[in-house]
């Protein structure tokens, strides 16, 4: 019984040694360009979730979801997040799929997790994965803001709704593949 048990432990030993050195040595495929692995997306997305959910801390938005509060939160979300998660006339991002993984596309499937839980990942960023901590760029109510209007996307207010509508109009226009940034007419950008 006991040389079997320290055979199993071995065998262990030497799998985990090997998936080890299968990517310490560079056998792994590195590129984002590829199909996501059936394993990798069993195993990846559920261990974030659960690191998220461990790690955020259980706050409350501190700021209230004022038509004010959402507008700033669209605007930050266009300038800097919907090149890469979407918006409401780009639903799926020309950036998306070069991620690896892919990037949400918040304008197809909103974020249904909680506001503690975004505010983490836009505060800190995920790593490996293209995402950024913007709390070295954005101040804490402008990342309330993206928070309250990540969590209220899919149920905005007809006056919310159609300042995203102008803004991500008039914020982009493909020229090939050179993108341009235009002026959002009438709508004052918040400072940071």
């Amino acid at each position: 019984m006991r040389g079997f048990v320290l055979g199993i432990a071995a065998a262990v030993l030497v799998a985990l040694l090997a998936i080890f050195g299968y990517v310490r040595f560079g056998f792994f495929d590195p590129r984002a360009d590829i199909e996501i692995g059936a394993l990798e997306s069993k195993i990846a997305m559920p261990a974030l979730d659960a690191s998220v959910d461990r790690h955020a801390p259980e706050i409350q938005d501190p700021i209230q979801s004022t038509e004010a509060n959402l507008i700033a939160g669209m605007k930050i979300y266009q300038e800097d997040c919907a090149s890469c998660h979407g918006d409401v006339n780009h639903p799926h991002a020309s950036l998306a799929d070069a991620f690896y993984p892919r990037a949400p596309q918040f304008a197809e499937d909103a974020p249904d997790m909680p506001e503690n839980q975004n505010f983490y990942i836009i505060e800190h960023g995920i790593r490996l994965s293209g995402m950024p901590a913007w709390k070295e760029t954005l101040n804490n109510q402008q990342l309330w803001q993206v928070t309250a209007f990540l969590s209220h996307m899919n149920k905005l207010s007809p006056q919310v709704s159609d300042a995203w509508k102008a803004a991500a109009g008039g914020a982009q226009e493909q020229d090939g593949s050179k993108t341009e940034m235009k002026e959002m007419k009438g709508m004052d950008l918040p400072k940071r």
